[in-house]
């Protein structure tokens, strides 16, 4: 969203950014006036016993009141933050939707998103995940039936579609094409590439010496033990790399002895380390998923929940990285799938494709120019108003 909301800015529009005030800072430093997002917490808890939609009906209230002071042309929001778009709708404006990762719908024959299953190659395996469907549709409909609820408590008429938070004006899907299993997709639909923004850090010496440097990414949200880092640490201590590895500000619960091939740091920035990387060890977060695959580094991603699973699939099927389940992780199973990760030139040669893919593509610009038109049609390209919303 602050890619998206920054290149708006500097293309000449006025952009409110509503979301949590932990990024005021960074979102105001981008020419973005800041908003604070409604907080919820995103599962109940006996403190805070706030449902989902309970907390979407109460958001979408305090975010109709951001839309009317900003008065954008166009509000977009997150795929999972479904306030701002009914709050758009409400006040009668076009609303876009922004999903910063792969398109978690489906197609005939496709695994349910989030499994973690790659593409089927044969009619067989397309029939079996076509028998699967009418579990997932199952599923899909008691959303529908959630979302239609609270559209009701707030005025809106139901929707029909099963995949009811997702705009049929613009969907602007921020991920690599390469990364997205072929489909014939919707007219609104348009996979523009990774938008990428990270907060400014300087520049993180790796290890001196020759050998190929092999990057460890830890989450910031799952894995709390950091076994991943321990494991990678432990495993690559003796191995023929150098490792630059990162707690992303969360220590190690458990002392671990850093190998002099290794170097352990609170933080790095992923845009100046990942150019050099001939390794990325990651869980599979999105982000960090294609900003590797972005500056032409392969991955070896080793999913922990949420999301990662497909990620790590679709790396996997798209031939720029090595999936170790966890289930299967430690020092040993890491080590041996970095050491293929470098001995397969076919990752590394795939990776530079697609970083030469997103040199010549840039998705902040693409989604920005969509989101123009939508708002604008056929207005100059200045002078535009636009609401980006991240977080309930």
């Amino acid at each position: 969203m602050i890619a998206l909301g920054a290149r708006l800015a500097a293309r000449g529009h006025a952009v409110t950014l509503e979301t949590w005030s932990r990024w005021r800072d960074h979102v105001e430093a981008e020419g973005m006036q800041f908003v604070a997002a409604p907080e919820y917490p995103v599962f109940p808890t006996r403190e805070q016993p706030l449902q989902p939609y309970e907390a979407v009906v109460r958001a979408a209230a305090e975010t109709r009141a951001s839309v009317r002071d900003a008065a954008p042309q166009v509000v977009v929001h997150d795929i999972l933050t479904l306030a701002p778009a009914m709050a758009g709708e409400l006040e009668g404006l076009p609303v876009a939707t922004l999903i910063p990762h792969v398109h978690p719908a489906g197609a005939p024959g496709f695994p349910p998103y989030a499994l973690g299953a790659r593409l089927p190659r044969t009619t067989i395996g397309r029939t079996g995940w076509r028998a699967f469907a009418p579990l997932v549709e199952l599923g899909l409909k008691r959303g529908r039936a959630e979302l239609n609820d609270t559209r009701r408590r707030l005025g809106l008429p139901p929707v029909q579609r099963l995949h009811g938070g997702l705009s049929t004006e613009l969907c602007i899907v921020g991920t690599f094409p390469q990364l997205e299993y072929p489909r014939r997709w919707p007219p609104e639909t348009h996979v523009v590439g990774p938008l990428m923004w990270e907060m400014p850090y300087e520049e993180v010496a790796p290890p001196a010496g020759d050998e190929p440097l092999v990057l460890v990414t830890p989450s910031t949200a799952q894995d709390p033990e950091q076994r991943l880092l321990a494991d990678a640490l432990v495993g690559l201590r003796d191995a023929p790399v150098r490792v630059l590895a990162t707690t992303n500000r969360k220590p190690l619960p458990q002392p671990v002895q850093v190998g002099a091939n290794s170097r352990l740091v609170e933080w790095i920035s992923y845009s100046r380390a990942m150019p050099g990387a001939a390794v990325v060890i990651c869980h599979g977060g999105h982000g960090t998923l294609v900003r590797a695959l972005a500056c032409g580094a392969p991955v070896v991603v080793v999913p922990h929940s949420g999301d990662m699973a497909e990620n790590a699939a679709r790396a996997e099927w798209a031939g720029a990285g090595v999936r170790l389940p966890w289930r299967l992780l430690s020092p040993r199973t890491l080590r041996l799938a970095v050491a293929r990760a470098l001995a397969e030139g076919s990752l590394a040669a795939r990776a530079r494709e697609l970083a030469a893919w997103a040199a010549a593509h840039d998705g902040a610009e693409h989604a920005a120019a969509l989101v123009e038109q939508l708002a604008l049609g056929g207005w100059s390209e200045l002078g535009g108003r636009m609401l980006a919303h991240e977080g309930d």
